[in-house]
């Protein structure tokens, strides 16, 4: 346990040096100027009030001493300068008026609001605000530190040879972290040449050379302990270092003690100017060796070493205001899957977020333009993983017009219009299971939006043609055509509560109930061309179709400083169908009822919640006429990354999640993250740690 306490303190020293010599920089006086003329060996007692012709110095000293041949004033005894907040103090002090060169002697010390800095000398320049410290000691608490020699360069530059840092304010302190030259650039960077951690007298860890940007508020080194069903007790780590001023490496290195070790590296880049964007790299492996229960009870012959990576890069340019291009790649090699099926994913087993959000990421190239009133989009997807079923874009092309009113009628107009050659590329393809197509379509869309009484009508036709250079059975060409039509049909209905209250300091004044259903009818005839005849893997099969899209929202509003305040909103939804010709129904029916809600009771608190109600599909399931799952989030914002929030995931046949994270920013160099997802049900499992 002492051991890993010691290594917790080093980790907060290396990550906060800059910190503490960025104190140093306040140290450094700006300017001096000239004593008034005394007598050329007059003693004075007390203090004596010296004018400058730009800024007013103020010494004390039990004696002062002044000749007015060679410039010099020589101050003994408690001597005391005070200048722009700073405060020097020493027994001696030298000072060439003319040259404002000034020497400190005897316990010397500077003093403000940043810290405090001891020397046995301190040799400054005022005017030229460059000096140098002797055998000097600094604090700026919680932080302790020593240096043979401080000297300070400019205001842009200090130098530190032969120093040490620590948190301990013992004069042999427990741990320090020493270095044999630091160059400090305030608000900039920090160089470290030669740094060594010790414990008490032993050294522990060599570092040859380490830069470091104030500008990063991220900490360059990050431990993750914690343990897992999955991974036995382990710990994550995370080295970033800089490169060059266009380059932010990362180092992974990771240990699980249930299959091993896994490391890594990244680096988040700039192009220099004219500049091509910018991007993220990343690649992770790791041979894993699993020692798992379910894995050690398999028979010998079974393999329990996988090779497993990733690699990613990511980048983004921006060419102009309207233009910008983003290119992702995924490489991802996972024997363990190919072995054991789908239900092994490297990102889901090691980048659970990652796999949230996309757990089967594609490879692309795509190019965004926008136009005054529309978009043109370009995209080519190939397939990377030969394990992906996967369509292939090579390329798609993409030009849309937005609804825009046609001159000065009541009409609006939009078009979708497509050019996409596409592949289907199936994982375990046998031969002839590989397709390929090539389609132009076209959707065009005209609309009248109007008012009638308290009811908001938007009626449109709708058609859809679409070419496609094979058919089914790829003898010809054929063109669809889809007509659509439908409207949208909406009212708000509002109604006030007289009603003031800081009960609980909620801040109401007055509320408002709004009401706003909608209903979006919409009907399709027939296609031209039956589905059979066109391609399936381009999904796009069109069948005759009339259905209504309920919504009903219900929003409770009040004022906060003049502004409208939504305290709640609950939205509710689902579709019914006239008499479908494909599914299970063929009667009219409503389909799954989902329910949204959203509340805000103080600004800095939140609840999100949202739950299915199962009413279409077979009666048979057992969660039919139930509600088949529901999610909340109670989150919490204290301050500027400061939240806290719980929350729940539950399916009827499915999990039963538990989560909750913490993120807490110290100061701009240390923040705490904890996360923690709990599995209920009959496979529990505990993932949990700090970052």
């Amino acid at each position: 346990m002492r051991f890993w306490k010691s290594v917790i303190c080093l980790l907060v020293i290396f990550c906060n040096l800059e910190f503490v010599i960025w104190n140093l920089s306040s140290y450094a006086q700006e300017n001096i100027d000239s004593p008034a003329p005394q007598s050329a060996a007059g003693n004075t007692s007390g203090g004596v009030k010296e004018e400058a012709a730009k800024k007013p110095i103020t010494i004390n000293a039990d004696q002062l001493e002044y000749s007015a041949d060679n410039k010099m004033a020589v101050a003994t005894g408690n001597v005391e300068v005070t200048y722009k907040g700073a405060k020097l103090t020493c027994q001696k002090l030298t000072i060439n008026t003319e040259t404002k060169e000034g020497v400190a002697e005897g316990n010397a010390r500077l003093d403000d609001a940043q810290g405090v800095i001891e020397g046995a000398k301190i040799s400054y320049n005022f005017e030229a605000k460059v000096g140098t410290i002797t055998d000097a000691n600094f604090r700026s608490n919680p932080y302790f530190g020593q240096g043979g020699t401080i000297n300070k360069i400019s205001d842009a530059e200090f130098r530190v040879f032969k120093g040490y840092l620590t948190t301990c304010n013992l004069d042999r302190p427990h741990y320090r972290f020493g270095a044999r030259r630091v160059n400090f650039f305030p608000n900039d960077r920090v160089q470290i040449r030669g740094a060594t951690i010790f414990v008490d007298k032993a050294p522990l860890f060599y570092v040859p050379a380490y830069d470091h940007s104030l500008k990063d508020p991220l900490m360059h080194v990050q431990f993750m302990p914690g343990s897992s069903k999955e991974w036995g007790p382990y710990l994550l780590s995370i080295w970033r270092a800089d490169v060059n001023q266009y380059i932010q490496g990362r180092v992974l290195l990771d240990y699980r003690g249930y299959i091993g070790v896994a490391e890594g590296f990244g680096a988040n880049y700039t192009t220099p100017a004219p500049g091509f964007g910018r991007g993220d790299f990343k690649l992770y492996y790791t041979q894993e060796r699993n020692k798992t229960k379910a894995f050690s009870k398999m028979p010998v012959a079974n393999a329990k070493v996988f090779q497993r990576y990733l690699v990613r890069l990511r980048h983004k340019w921006d060419p102009t205001d309207r233009t910008n291009v983003l290119a992702e790649y995924y490489k991802i090699v996972d024997s363990k899957r190919v072995i054991y099926g789908a239900d092994y994913n490297i990102l889901k087993d090691f980048f659970y977020r990652e796999y949230e959000k996309d757990s089967l990421p594609l490879s692309y190239l795509s190019a965004h333009h926008g136009f005054d009133y529309s978009s043109f989009d370009f995209i080519v997807q190939k397939r990377v993983n030969n394990w992906y079923t996967q369509l292939e874009k090579l390329p798609e092309l993409n030009y849309t017009l937005p609804s825009v009113r046609i001159a000065n009628t009541p009409f609006y107009f939009e078009s979708i219009n497509q050019l996409a050659n596409s592949y289907s590329k199936i994982a375990t393809a046998t031969p002839g299971d590989d397709q390929n197509a090539t389609k132009f379509d076209t959707t065009n869309k005209a609309s009248i939006p109007f008012r009638l009484v308290f009811l908001r009508f938007s009626p449109y036709v709708q058609a859809r043609n679409t070419y496609y250079n094979k058919d089914d059975s790829g003898n010809t060409s054929i063109i669809r055509t889809v007509f659509s039509s439908g409207t949208d049909i909406s009212t708000k209905i509002y109604r006030f509560f007289n009603l003031k209250t800081n009960f609980l300091g909620l801040e109401i004044n007055n509320l408002r109930y709004i009401i706003t259903p909608t209903v979006s009818y919409g009907y399709t005839k027939l296609p031209t061309i039956p589905n059979y005849k066109i391609k399936q893997f381009l999904g796009d099969s069109v069948t005759t179709s009339q259905t209504a899209n309920l919504e009903l929202s219900n929003k409770l509003q009040t004022k906060r400083k003049g502004q409208s305040v939504d305290l709640a909103d609950l939205r509710i939804n689902t579709v019914y169908t006239f008499k479908p010709k494909e599914g299970a129904k063929r009667g009219s029916s409503f389909s799954n009822i989902i329910f949204n809600l959203e509340v805000r009771p103080y600004p800095w608190m939140s609840i999100v919640g949202d739950a299915t109600y199962n009413h279409s599909g077979n009666k048979e399931v057992s969660d039919y006429m139930k509600f088949s799952n529901a999610n909340f989030d109670i989150n919490f914002s204290f301050a500027a990354e400061r939240t806290y929030s719980f929350g729940q995931r539950y399916q009827r046949r499915g999990g039963n999640e538990l989560t909750h994270k913490l993120d807490w920013r110290f100061n701009p160099k240390w923040k705490l993250a904890v996360y923690q997802r709990y599995q209920r049900g009959h496979d529990p499992a505990l993932k949990r740690g700090l970052r």
